[in-house]
């Protein structure tokens, strides 16, 4: 077995409670650096929508889509998934063409930040730059008005944007500097059958881009799973059963992604079930290889006593793992900077009781 490369006891998923990408590489520095193994840069400003970003920036723009409804909402941004604006592929395009993917173009501006506070040991030499990149039906949830028809052709012209802009992201940020996130939560939900607008293929919309992806990208690159239910409008869109589905879909991703996985995070239950053994039993058929597995069962509702519960509970059928928060820090009326503090805390808590 090769060696593991990432080891520590915590992943930033992605989104942080910080007002600018600088913001948050100081604050993750100062509060985690000696936890993780890379740094993301917060997803601030427009980048907090998560895919709502694609939605306006990528897709929107695109001369291959027209717009078929608007949102519905009130105040004119959408509330839940249901009320996102409604596109279609127009009339004789077979696939899609996207110019250009505005997310690297962020992701490029924010190594600059990285790289200068690196240089200044703000950041710790060993930490790399973290980027998180929506997978396909995540990136393209919109497509609503006739699925089956527009979906696979706007999903082929992503895959080849992914492609070719992966190769932009890596001639601007040194493979050896970066750590990869796939981000997964319509997928999910794609395979658990609860989008209305899909038909009964979600596991080939994971599975295909699994396959053709997470290979494009090299060794020297670190790459991982972000294997999620949803933040839009509240954790989670659809509550699991039980860890069954997401682990199936781990198991897949080590075995297929042609190429080291590194990391899996798999989000966690509701707190109302961190005692059930039934969620956290599907674990016990978690092949990891050599990814280190981060469980998201950091809770802000229910702080150390929560996360100690559903740590002893996933230690049940898990040996070794880390811990995360569910999704990202997608936490609405809170203090920023008292909540990554208090997330700190907590998590060192359990680590320190665990290791004592």
């Amino acid at each position: 077995m090769a060696t593991r490369r990432v080891d520590g006891g915590l992943l930033l998923v992605g989104s942080m409670p910080a007002d600018s990408a600088e913001h948050a590489f100081r604050a993750g520095a100062e509060l985690y650096g000696d936890l993780v193994a890379a740094l993301p840069d917060g997803e601030t400003g427009p980048m907090g929508g998560w895919v709502g970003f694609e939605r306006e920036q990528l897709i929107r723009k695109c001369d291959d889509i027209v717009v078929v409804a608007e949102t519905q909402s009130p105040t004119g941004l959408p509330r839940h998934t249901h009320e996102t604006p409604v596109f279609a592929v127009r009339d004789g395009v077979e696939r899609v063409h996207f110019e250009t993917w505005p997310r690297i173009d962020v992701a490029i501006e924010s190594y600059g930040i990285f790289r200068e506070l690196r240089d200044r040991s703000v950041i710790p030499r060993h930490l790399r730059f973290q980027v998180g990149l929506p997978f396909p039906a995540s990136a393209m949830n919109s497509f609503k008005a006739d699925f089956e028809r527009d979906y696979p052709r706007a999903a082929a012209g992503y895959e080849e944007l992914v492609a070719r802009e992966l190769g932009r992201l890596l001639e601007a940020i040194p493979p050896e500097d970066l750590a990869i996130q796939w981000d997964c939560a319509y997928e999910t939900l794609d395979i658990e059958g609860v989008l209305p607008w899909t038909d009964e293929s979600g596991w080939e919309r994971f599975a295909g881009p699994v396959t053709r992806l997470a290979r494009l990208v090299p060794e020297e690159t670190l790459v991982g799973y972000h294997l999620c239910y949803g933040t839009f409008p509240e954790w989670p869109m659809y509550e699991a059963r039980d860890y069954a589905v997401l682990v199936r879909m781990a198991n897949f991703a080590v075995r297929e992604s042609g190429r080291t996985v590194d990391w899996l995070h798999m989000a966690g239950p509701r707190y109302l079930r961190s005692e059930d053994r039934s969620f956290f039993r599907p674990l016990v058929d978690l092949e990891p290889g050599d990814a280190r597995v981060f469980l998201g069962i950091v809770l802000p509702v229910d702080g150390e006593a929560g996360l100690q519960r559903r740590h002893a509970t996933a230690s049940r059928y898990l040996d070794d793992f880390g811990v995360a928060l569910y999704c990202g820090f997608r936490q609405r009326g809170v203090d920023g900077a008292e909540a990554m503090r208090e997330h700190s805390r907590v998590v060192r808590s359990v680590i320190s009781a665990r290791s004592g």
